[in-house]
């Protein structure tokens, strides 16, 4: 038996002359479906696999599927007689266009035994003369294989070579899945050995030298591994110490290490190889890099040209969770292999653009990257290291006076240590290499398969609403970098059996009940406007959270994401929110740097006053001109003597009604000036630097809104509740009457949750229970009237119950996905479908 090998990731295009073996061969040597064969296209489009007219058709159908195949990273085998160099050529350029490497299996039977062969199948009527032709060509293309672009070739010669070969597939040098860190991911060196050193030590690693003491290597602390992302050389002082000890450390497996462009640079350097016809210009410290190896020996020198140039340019780690390359990599080149993937991850990509520098504008893949893989890169400096969208640049720029950077991974700390000094004067100033401002599209917003969730799998979005969304958040919404969470919409009770109410505690109370809970807490409904305010503990907080500009430290905003207050309005409040939490000792206790509420804002007319004149008020002035008119009308007719009793007893009531929907509204509305008169009824700290509280008890929740309160009570606003033994009729008979004590003196109503929190299942995180009174202001002032009582009753709550539940999953995930650190992209995809549902059609009342 004879063993070949080939990448696990490859296109294996099977050239042989009709006769030669070659489905048998696939059948033996690879799986059902890796094989592609040209007979069985035929077929598919024709019902004949040895219809010559349709072989145009067929060859489209197997090029769509081997397309498909090497885009999804499948190894596949393309049978076919190919001993044609155009149907090569096609093949080939397929492999190029998916970064997948093309082996050619060449089946090199006598032409003698496969007319044999074929004068043995009935299915074969061409004559000798084609298997002749076939085999010229074959002998044609023998030669120049190679040349055409396969990178590996196997020639089986004879019957005995085809039927002893097998083949052992092997992963492309790139894929270390199997090596899973912990690993320690070390920035641009650029010839800065002594804060390389410093590094080293100060991560626990202990340091080998040789008898002149020179650093030759770096035992790691606990299993860990380094992996050095490129450009060790040029610029610095010492490029020749950081070599010595990157190769002392990878020789010994203590690290792993990926080229930079200054090493590639180095090897055509010390290879003699050229450039575009050109030497190698010695530019950008390459010439101090060369006078320094000079000085050592030429068997030094060539481990340097050997250790460069057999590094592979990027590497797949940790079960495809981690990449690294020194310029990065786009998700389509993950464990891929062609010379545009070691191109980008060498270099990169450019806008074709040039800036007031005269340096190439760098293409922002980072922005736009989606993938699930971690990819650690260098190349760029930037001032400091941040995430973008699961990548991380740590070039900070070491050898311009910046420090030298490494990511502990899976930790995600970030270890650094300053430079020495500005050895290399960057044409570039250090702090010019700032990202822009990462954007969205619908694409992240909403996938094809909808939202995973922790809470309900997964939630579907209509597509048509996603893009509403979208659309209203780039119009009106604020920041998005702020946007980690919207409130989801809340459902009603169940219509009271109760006469004259449309909502009444007693059934939450049997809802829940049914539902398992034993207990639940009713909190005071505010009257005022739903808004989520984000507080950070300082301005460098909020820039490294959320992406705040200036000195902001966080932001209120409402349902929608619009903002609350202008900036500087803003400012102030959510600074003094930052202010109590530190008075009330909550930051210490949280270990939090920054927290999101959610919260009520009162009065109702602080945000909402033009909607209260322009609806409320104005609809409460027309009625009563209208309806004393129509009393002045009626008073008139019944001095006539004129049946009017009925009709002046209908406007009367609905002057009462008029009557109670004017108060109602006005209960909320009261002056205010800036901040002063406003106040804040947090009820629930969604989650902060330290995690998320969903799990936590409602009490929990109030007991620190109650500390906020006690901190600074003109701003902040206590939420009364009461909590209810749900198997003890007592319990439940005291809310009942403090809902209705409350609702008596001018209150919203209530809102009853699950005591424990967490609800599961089709339990409502929290039902409403509005009062008699303020469903005026919902459903107009005449919603008591009996017969319109009766028509509301057979309102239907299924949608909206329904909607709650999906709501409430995403709102989570989106509180979650943020505390994890996951890009604004996976944030949003939860954050923008609670904005989506609302546009589902549902009675907006309710």
């Amino acid at each position: 038996m004879t063993a070949f090998e080939i990448p696990d990731l490859s296109l294996v295009v099977l050239v042989g002359i009709s006769g030669s073996g070659k489905s048998s061969f696939a059948a033996k040597n690879f799986g059902p479906f890796e094989t592609v064969s040209s007979d069985m296209c035929r077929g598919m489009v024709s019902d004949d696999p040895n219809l010559q007219s349709a072989t145009a058709d067929a060859f489209a159908l197997l090029e769509f599927i081997v397309a498909t195949r090497l885009k999804a990273g499948r190894l596949t085998v393309v049978d076919a007689t190919n001993v044609q160099p155009a149907a090569r050529k096609s093949l080939i350029a397929l492999a190029r266009e998916y970064d997948v490497l093309p082996v050619a299996v060449v089946l090199d039977v006598p032409e003698s035994v496969c007319a044999q062969r074929n004068a043995e199948r009935a299915d074969r009527s061409f004559g000798r003369e084609v298997l002749r032709r076939q085999d010229q060509q074959l002998r044609r293309s023998l030669r120049g294989l190679s040349k055409e672009g396969f990178r590996t070739v196997h020639v089986l010669d004879g019957i005995d070579d085809v039927e002893a070969a097998t083949f052992v597939r092997t992963p492309l040098r790139s894929d270390r899945h199997d090596l899973r860190g912990p690993f320690d991911v070390i920035g641009d060196v650029h010839g800065c050995l002594g804060e390389l050193e410093t590094l080293l030590t100060t991560m626990g690693y202990t340091l080998r030298r040789d008898g002149s003491g020179a650093a030759v290597g770096a035992v790691p602390p606990a299993g860990r591994t380094a992996v050095f992302l490129g450009d060790y050389v040029d610029r610095g002082p010492d490029s020749v110490g950081v070599l010595r000890l990157v190769m002392g450390m990878v020789g010994a497996g203590e690290a792993l290490a990926v080229p930079g462009n200054h090493e590639n640079k180095l090897v055509k350097a010390l290879g003699g190889r050229k450039t575009r016809g050109r030497q190698v210009t010695r530019s950008h410290g390459l010439a101090e890099t060369l006078e320094q190896l000079d000085a050592e020996s030429a068997e030094f020198r060539r481990e340097v040209l050997d250790f460069c140039d057999g590094l592979v340019a990027h590497l797949v780690l940790d079960g495809g969770n981690l990449v690294v390359a020194h310029a990065g990599l786009i998700e389509k080149y993950h464990g891929r292999a062609s010379g545009r993937v070691r191109s980008f991850a060498l270099y990169g990509d450019t806008t074709g653009e040039t800036d007031e520098f005269g340096l190439p504008v760098r293409y922002p893949w980072a922005q736009e990257y989606r993938g699930s893989a971690m990819v650690l890169y260098g190349h760029t400096p930037v001032p400091e290291a941040k995430w973008e969208n699961r990548t991380m640049c740590l070039d900070t720029g070491c050898v311009f006076g910046g420090k030298l950077t490494a990511l502990r991974y899976p930790e995600g700390e970030l270890v650094s240590v300053p430079a020495q000094q500005v050895w290399y004067q960057p044409t570039k100033p250090l702090g010019e290499f700032v990202r822009e401002a990462s954007s969205l599209d619908l694409t992240d917003v909403i996938g094809p398969t909808g939202v995973e969730t922790s809470l309900r799998g997964r939630v579907s979005i209509r597509p048509e609403n996603a893009a509403g969304a979208l659309e209203v958040m780039s119009r009106f919404a604020l920041a998005p970098e702020w946007l980690h969470y919207l409130p989801p919409t809340m459902a009603p009770s169940r219509t009271a059996t109760r006469d004259g109410y449309l909502e009444y505690p007693t059934e939450a109370f049997d809802d829940y009940r049914r539902l398992g809970a034993t207990a639940v807490i009713c909190e005071e409904k505010h009257m005022g406007s739903r808004v989520v305010v984000v507080v950070c503990r300082d301005a460098e907080i909020a820039r490294t959270k959320f992406g705040a500009i200036g000195n902001a430290t966080g932001t209120a905003y409402t349902r929608t994401g619009r903002p609350v207050f202008e900036a500087e309005l803003t400012e102030v409040l959510v600074a003094s929110m930052a202010a109590a939490f530190e008075s009330a000792g909550l930051w210490d206790e949280l270990a939090a740097d920054w927290v999101i509420l959610d919260c009520e804002l009162m009065p109702w007319s602080a945000k909402a006053e033009g909607l209260i004149k322009s609806e409320y008020a104005t609809a409460g002035a027309v009625a009563r001109a209208n309806l004393s008119a129509e009393e002045s009308v009626l008073s008139l007719a019944a001095a006539r003597a004129l049946p009017v009793d009925e009709l002046r007893d209908r406007n009367m009531r609905r002057r009462s009604n008029i009557g109670e929907f004017t108060d109602a509204y006005r209960r909320y509305v009261w002056p205010t000036d800036g901040l002063v008169g406003v106040r804040i009824a947090p009820f629930q700290l969604l989650a902060s630097s330290n995690g998320t509280y969903a799990d936590r008890p409602h009490s929990w929740h109030l007991e620190l809104a109650d500390r906020l309160v006690g901190a600074a009570p003109t701003l902040f606003a206590t939420t009364r509740r009461l909590e209810v033994d749900l198997s003890d009729a007592a319990s439940v008979t005291a809310a009942e009457r403090w809902w209705e004590e409350l609702t008596a003196a001018g209150g919203e109503g209530m809102v009853v949750k699950p005591a424990e929190n967490a609800p599961r299942g089709k339990m409502q995180p929290g039902m409403k229970v509005r009062g008699r009174e303020y469903l005026r202001l919902i459903y107009g002032p005449d919603y008591t009237e009996p017969d319109r009582l009766k028509s509301l009753r057979e309102r239907n709550l299924r949608h909206k119950e329904s909607m709650a539940l999906r709501e409430y999953a995403l709102g989570i995930e989106a509180l979650d996905r943020s505390v994890r650190g996951e890009p604004l992209h996976s944030i949003h995809q939860a954050v923008f479908g609670v904005l989506a549902m609302e546009s589902e059609p549902v009675d907006p009342r309710l």
